[in-house]
């Protein structure tokens, strides 16, 4: 060997492989998403996804999680997240939501609409940070927490606007846990006191309680006949989610090209792959083929994938974001809660 080749710097080892770096941060998610799917099992009135984000938030906030574990709680919260959404397809049967008939469709539609677009215009008035105005409005008018995670994941955030978003997606989930599960005694009540017959009360259920969790302890406490109604008109909201998402993502491609904006930033594609993955679910679902024991083994699975995006969310979140909300994100939901409600009330009495 000469003196020339001896002095040559030995080769660095081969970095370990990118996905091997994720396995820690992948498993912890996993983990902690099946407790909190168990937690919900064993208490039914402990939501998995807010379960979920608190044993996040506490465990990021004592310095319990290491940084080993970062980068697989960011893929949990993003890829694992986009994945629940596409398996949450498998639970929508096109014929089922169809034969609702137009009237219902068009309330279903108009309670999405509405909420919206009534949220963003209080969130501006209430001045709202435009991201958590956004999450709580989806939140409320689609489908709860399921909802606010896929806008979440649809918004564009980098540096401390990762974290504050991370902080506005708690929040949202937070809100849409504790209305959604006051409305479960309060709307079977009100429906009884108003003496509406079971489809209607049903009909009302499902267009305005915000998880499907929800509706269906609602829907069981108004009886069998309500229940089905319910169940079937909440997937349908749940469809819409698609629309929604694919016009929020058409709206980032928008800003972004416009005059102004910061070049050499990536635009968002024009339909999200895990929206296409959700309505490709949704057509497997409407053929038929897919047996029973498929469909409730993937949405165990599906449960559990949206409790562990929702721990990795938590993670990201810092007691000093939350402090900083306030009370006026309270006021967004209990208004939203109000109209979507009143506007579902509405519906379900006109096509009765």
């Amino acid at each position: 060997m000469s003196p020339r080749s001896a002095l040559r710097p030995v080769p660095a080892l081969p970095a370990p492989p990118q996905r091997r770096r994720l396995l820690p941060g992948l498993g912890l998610g996993l983990g902690a998403g099946a407790i909190a799917v168990a937690a919900g099992a064993a208490v039914p009135a402990a939501s998995p996804a807010l379960v979920a984000i608190v044993l996040g938030t506490v465990l990021a906030n004592t310095g319990v999680l290491g940084p080993s574990v970062r980068p697989g709680l960011d893929a949990t919260a993003t890829s694992v997240l986009r994945a629940g959404i596409v398996l949450l397809g498998l639970q929508l049967a096109l014929g089922d939501v169809l034969a609702l008939g137009p009237a219902v469709l068009g309330v279903m539609a108009a309670v999405v609409a509405l909420g919206i677009g009534a949220g963003l215009l209080l969130g501006r008035l209430l001045r709202l940070p435009p991201m958590l105005t956004i999450l709580i409005s989806c939140g409320f008018s689609i489908c709860g927490a399921a909802a606010v995670a896929a806008t979440a994941g649809t918004l564009a955030a980098q540096g401390s606007e990762r974290e504050r978003l991370r902080a506005h997606t708690a929040t949202a989930v937070a809100l849409v846990v504790v209305v959604g599960t006051a409305m479960i005694p309060l709307l079977p009540l009100a429906a009884g006191a108003l003496g509406l017959a079971p489809q209607t009360a049903g009909t009302w259920a499902g267009a305005s309680i915000l998880e499907v969790a929800q509706v269906v302890a609602a829907g069981s406490l108004l009886g069998p006949e309500a229940l089905d109604a319910a169940v079937l008109v909440k997937l349908g909201r749940v469809l819409l989610l698609a629309p929604v998402i694919a016009a929020l993502t058409l709206a980032l491609r928008s800003r972004s090209a416009a005059p102004g904006a910061a070049e050499g930033g990536a635009r968002p594609p024009l339909v999200p792959v895990f929206v296409i993955g959700f309505l490709l679910a949704v057509l497997v679902r409407s053929s038929g083929l897919v047996p029973p024991a498929v469909l409730g083994a993937a949405q165990l699975v599906q449960s559990v994938l949206l409790a562990a995006a929702m721990f990795a969310l938590g993670t990201g979140v810092r007691w000093a974001l939350l402090r900083q909300v306030g009370g006026r994100p309270v006021a967004l939901a209990l208004a939203l809660g109000v109209i979507v409600t009143g506007t579902g009330l509405l519906g379900a009495v006109l096509t009765a």
